[in-house]
C-alpha cells in the first residue's frame, strides 16, 4: 500500500503527530513542574473546598495534550468520527504496549559500570532513576488511558453535535467547545482513578475536586490561547488540499 492521495499522506501525518504526543505525554507526565515558578511568579497558593495552599503543580504531560486535542479537532473536521475513534482505540492500545514493554526493561539486570553514573556533578544510581521516571504504577497508567479514551470520545461526540448546529461555520466553537469539556472530563477522571480509587494515597472527594479544579482553569487557559493555532493548521492544510477537496472531505466528514 501507498500513501498516494493527499488526503492518505494527510491522514498518515495527522495520525502520526496525534499517537506519537499522545505516548510522549504519558512518559514525560512523570514529572511535576510548577507554573508559577516556570513563569518566574510567586505561587498562587490557592484555598479551595478546604484544601489550602493549592498552586498551579502540572504534569508535564500538558506540553503535548493542546496538540493532541488540535489533532483530534483537524481529524474530526477532515475525516469524521470513525476515524478519530479508531486512532483514540488504537493509541490506548500502543500506550499499554509500551508500559508493558518499559515494565520488560525495568526487569533488566543492569549492567554493573552502567548503575552509577555522574550527572552534573551528582553520583546517580541509573537504574533506581530509570525506574523511578518510567515505572508509574498502575492506578495511574489505568487512569490515565482511561481517561484519554473517555476525553476523546466525548470531544468527537461534542464537536459534531456543535457543528450540526453552526454547519461549517464557527470553527473555534466547536473545536475549542468540545476541548474545553474533554479537558474537564479528562482533568477529573484520572485524578479519580489514580488517586481516590487508589489505596496508596486514600484523597478525599475534597482533594480530588480542589486539585481538578485548578488543573482544569490551567487547561481551560490554554485551550482559549490555542485556538488561532487550530487556525493556522486548518489553514495550511486547506491549501495543501485544495479548496474543492478540503470542502469535499469536511462535508464527507459532517455525514458521520
Amino acid at each position: 500500500m501507498t500513501f498516494k492521495t493527499k488526503e492518505s499522506r494527510l491522514l498518515l501525518i495527522l495520525g502520526s503527530f496525534f499517537v506519537a504526543n499522545a505516548i510522549l505525554s504519558e512518559f514525560i507526565g512523570v514529572k511535576i513542574f510548577t507554573v508559577e515558578g516556570t513563569l518566574g511568579i510567586e505561587k498562587f497558593n490557592i484555598n479551595l473546598l478546604g484544601v489550602p495552599n493549592l498552586s498551579y503543580n502540572m504534569s508535564a504531560g500538558v506540553l503535548t495534550w493542546p496538540i493532541i486535542f488540535i489533532m483530534t479537532d483537524i481529524i474530526n473536521e477532515y475525516f469524521g468520527v470513525k476515524q478519530v475513534r479508531y486512532l483514540s482505540i488504537l493509541t490506548a492500545i500502543l500506550i499499554a504496549y509500551a508500559f508493558v514493554v518499559v515494565g520488560g526493561a525495568m526487569h533488566l539486570q543492569p549492567s554493573d559500570f552502567w548503575v552509577t553514573q555522574n550527572i552534573n556533578g551528582q553520583s546517580l544510581n541509573m537504574n533506581n532513576a530509570f525506574a523511578g521516571i518510567f515505572g508509574q504504577g498502575m492506578w495511574i497508567i489505568v487512569g490515565s488511558i482511561v481517561a484519554f479514551l473517555v476525553g476523546q470520545i466525548a470531544d468527537v461526540l461534542i464537536f459534531h453535535k456543535i457543528k450540526k448546529i453552526t454547519g461549517d461555520k464557527a470553527l473555534w466553537l466547536r473545536a475549542t467547545g468540545s476541548t474545553l469539556v474533554s479537558q474537564c472530563i479528562d482533568s477529573f477522571v484520572v485524578i479519580f482513578i489514580a488517586f481516590y480509587l487508589n489505596p496508596q494515597y486514600h484523597w478525599s472527594w475534597q482533594m480530588v475536586a480542589a486539585i481538578g479544579l485548578v488543573n482544569y482553569t490551567y487547561k481551560f487557559v490554554v485551550a482559549i490561547l490555542m485556538t488561532p493555532i487550530l487556525y493556522i493548521v486548518h489553514g495550511i492544510i486547506d491549501r495543501f488540499l485544495g479548496k474543492d477537496l478540503a470542502h469535499r472531505m469536511i462535508t464527507m466528514a459532517g455525514r458521520g
